[in-house]
């Protein structure tokens, strides 16, 4: 019982982590990521489809995203998804692929880019809080119907607590990381 809470623990802690991770490489940082433009959604053929499926996503240098459609017909589709994005981008295209170029970060803007990061974290600490109070209870639950003796409860609530301790500062280090990032473009 012990070692399925703890491993439930850590399989919900570890999609917390995985989630905080999409989310932050999605913040901009003032150096160009293909990731910027992953929840773009571009108007092809009648239909809302994610970036990715209608054309490639390259970097052409740090300043400089290419968005290569795989059918040219798109380009003033993709042209006009990015623009009307809430990134404040300005691409512009030659007719054969859509040139996004990244504009160096404002003081301010990188305050706020700053801002989301540590909100971002503080979701996922929340997250992971949330699921060693599930792992908790599921043990605290096994120890009432008998199946667990209170030496394995505490032993079990031990080795929770050092898992949420951990996947923590592992939350408090990539946002540090990106904070830096951010401040530093």
């Amino acid at each position: 019982m012990n070692d399925e809470a703890v491993q439930l623990a850590k399989d919900g802690m570890d999609k917390a982590i995985d989630r905080l991770k999409r989310e932050l490489s999605r913040v901009r940082a003032g150096r160009a990521n293909p990731a910027l433009l992953d929840e773009i959604k571009v108007d092809s053929y009648g239909s809302l489809l994610p970036l990715k499926q209608v054309a490639t996503v390259s970097v052409a240098d740090a300043r400089l995203l290419v968005v290569k459609p795989y059918d040219r017909s798109t380009i003033a589709a993709i042209e006009k998804a990015i623009n009307n994005s809430q990134l404040g981008l300005n691409p512009n295209n030659d007719g054969v692929v859509v040139r996004v170029p990244i504009p160096p970060l404002t003081e301010e803007r990188r305050k706020q880019l700053v801002k989301t990061v540590k909100d971002a974290g503080e979701e996922a600490k929340i997250a992971i809080r949330q699921v060693r109070r599930e792992a908790n209870e599921l043990l605290k639950e096994a120890q009432k119907d008998g199946s667990l003796s209170e030496d394995d409860l505490k032993r079990g609530l031990e080795q929770i607590q050092k898992l949420t301790d951990g996947e923590i500062k592992s939350v408090d280090d990539t946002v540090a990381k990106k904070e830096s990032e951010i401040m530093e473009g």
